[in-house]
């Protein structure tokens, strides 16, 4: 069968063929401009790709390290300035209350607290005040501003030479800074703060005027702060009034006003002066001749002022009870400058001359009115007078320097002095008393027994007048309020008492039977005080019995050194055990004087007795007393 052709397909339109476009490829940039950029592309190689972005993080690890840089710097001042002063408030700071102590004549005994003076300015002072504490502390003042590299250097170089500090590089302004604001506290963050505030101080301060506040405000010893205030109190003239020695020795005071200044230590004073006086020809700001002139001055540039005593500090320790906060305040006293004096000479003469030898290196005087209590004089020891006050705070034992109050008792239970008693051998349970001297006087009177310190009388007596307790009880009312033991010994005088006590107890006896109770202050800013009035505790004719007794022991018994020809004295001698203690306290021209002796560690003395070393104090006292 023959195929049906097929019918033809219609013809398909074709989509025209687009026109081909090149797409040009990229070339790595060779230096040109790129397509739509506008700036050129450098090529970089591998090595300056990582360079690349390795400065990029160091930059990024530097701008973080500078913002915990500043924010630990931040720290680090804060800490150091957090508890900044106000220099302001501080240039305007108040001082402390001043106390002063004076004698019944109304002459100033000692001063505690800051001395008090006029402000002054260094223009209106003679030149040389001001120029000897610069020549002398800071020669460069004008030179540099709140520091002396300098000096700092010099300094530096001299301490790493020594191996120590031997010289500081603190300028004016520094010490300025110190003063007005800070302590003398010796750390980095002080010395940070003291450089903050000597900036400080020099940009709201010209020289001229941070060397008045110098003068002002610099602590000279003896809580005198300024110049004026200095004058005043150890030459008793202004500062205006200051001749050339003696503007140098309190120039010469900063270095160590403690233990420079002329009340403290005069002959240190003068040759620190001296000091001064030649730094201030080194710099040509007084001649050789100026200075010669004034060397011969620095010795009696100084006035008489007495010495913080023994007997100021019993007093402001008495009286620390009633001082007003933050006022001054001043006590008149029944202080006597010369018997101070003389019971200081005496003491430190008798331990000097004799102690070494003698194995005594300590002692006590109170010298009081035996009618009052006042006292007139204290001394608490050889030495230091800031030490330990033997007169009112050691308790020693008396030894026989107790018998008086132990004869005392016995009048009381109806002995008299021609008594007789017996001066044997005695055992009281096993207890053998004995006296000093090798064997017994037998049959002796009362008066004769305390003239001889006779122990077993005294013992018969205690027992006569009832026992330890009756005795204690007339210790008790004639002052004396330690602890004594009950037993036998206290007759002895094996119980501790205090010099001051026992002077206090002893004047029972010259004043007609009365308790005084040892005072100084009298009047308190003018106004009286508070004195407690002698109250009668003994018969007074026993009182006076016993003192007889005891005018008896200097005229011909164990107190025959105390004797004075012309002068009534009375008293009794003491000691101790193994000789540790060794007393003397009586009568003389109205007054009662107390002397110990002895070793503050308690050690045996080589043999010294009441009636030796003690007894020859007493009577360099009593013969000069005023």
């Amino acid at each position: 069968m023959a195929r049906r052709p097929s019918a033809p397909k219609p013809p398909t339109a074709k989509a025209p063929k687009a026109a081909k476009t090149a797409t040009p490829r990229r070339a790595p940039p060779r230096g040109g401009v790129s397509a739509g950029h506008g700036f050129a592309w450098p090529a970089l190689s591998p090595r300056a790709r990582y360079l690349a972005r390795l400065g990029w993080s160091g930059m990024r690890l530097l701008i973080i390290g500078s913002i915990w840089g500043a924010v630990i710097l931040g720290l680090v001042v804060l800490w150091f300035t957090w508890n900044l002063p106000n220099p302001n408030s501080a240039l305007t700071q108040a001082r402390r209350p001043a106390i002063l102590l004076l004698d019944p004549a109304g002459a100033q005994v000692a001063r505690f607290g800051d001395a008090s003076g006029q402000v002054v300015t260094a223009a209106s002072l003679p030149p040389y005040v001001a120029q000897s504490f610069i020549d002398i502390e800071d020669k460069r003042f004008y030179a540099h501003g709140a520091f002396d590299t300098e000096g700092l250097a010099r300094a530096l170089f001299t301490d790493l030479a020594h191996k120590r500090v031997v010289q500081g590089g603190s300028t004016l302004t520094q010490q300025v800074a110190k003063t007005l604001f800070l302590g003398n506290e010796r750390t980095l963050r002080r010395k940070v703060q003291e450089a903050v505030l000597a900036l400080w101080l020099t940009r709201h301060y010209t020289p001229d005027e941070i060397l008045s506040i110098y003068l002002n405000r610099v602590y000279l010893g003896e809580g005198a702060y300024g110049v004026d205030a200095a004058a005043r109190l150890y030459f008793n003239e202004p500062a205006s009034r200051l001749t050339l020695a003696q503007a140098a020795i309190l120039a010469g005071l900063p270095k160590a006003p403690s233990s420079l200044n002329p009340i403290a230590a005069p002959d240190a004073a003068a040759q620190r002066g001296q000091e001064v006086l030649s730094a201030m020809v080194a710099a040509g700001d007084i001649s050789p001749a100026q200075e010669a002139a004034a060397l011969p001055q620095l010795a009696n540039a100084l006035s008489p002022t007495t010495r913080t005593s023994w007997y100021a500090l019993w007093v402001m320790q008495s009286q620390s009870a009633t001082l007003p906060e933050g006022e001054d305040i001043t006590f008149t006293t029944t202080f006597s400058p010369h018997d101070q004096k003389l019971a200081e000479t005496a003491l430190n003469l008798a331990i000097e001359g004799q102690g070494p030898a003698l194995n005594v290196s300590q002692g006590a005087v109170v010298v009081l009115d035996a009618k009052t209590g006042a006292v007139r004089a204290l001394v608490g020891g050889v030495g230091d007078r800031l030490g330990y006050n033997r007169a009112t705070l050691a308790r020693r034992q008396t030894g026989s320097a107790i018998k008086p109050i132990v004869w005392l008792a016995g009048l009381r239970a109806g002995l008299t002095p021609n008594s007789i008693l017996f001066d044997g051998p005695l055992d009281i349970h096993g207890y053998r008393p004995h006296d000093y001297e090798a064997g017994y006087r037998g049959d002796v009177t009362m008066s004769e027994a305390l003239a001889d310190s006779m122990n077993t009388v005294a013992i018969r007596i205690l027992l006569r007048a009832g026992g330890a307790r009756r005795v204690i009880a007339v210790a008790n009312q004639l002052g004396l309020d330690d602890h004594f033991p009950d037993d036998a010994t206290m007759a002895l005088g094996s119980g501790g008492v205090g010099v001051l006590q026992l002077a206090g107890a002893y004047a029972t006896f010259f004043n007609g039977g009365k308790r005084v109770t040892p005072y100084a202050v009298t009047a308190i800013n003018g106004a009286p005080a508070a004195i407690p009035p002698p109250v009668p505790v003994a018969d007074p004719t026993q009182a006076q019995e016993v003192a007889d007794m005891m005018r008896a022991v200097v005229t011909g018994g164990t107190g025959k050194n105390a004797y004075l020809p012309g002068i009534y004295t009375a008293g009794k001698t003491g000691t101790t055990q193994d000789y540790r203690d060794a007393w003397f306290v009586g009568y003389a021209q109205g007054d009662i004087i107390a002397v110990w002796v002895g070793n503050d560690d308690n050690s045996p003395t080589k043999g010294v007795l009441g009636g030796l070393l003690p007894a020859q104090i007493f009577k360099n006292i009593a013969a000069n007393l005023q």
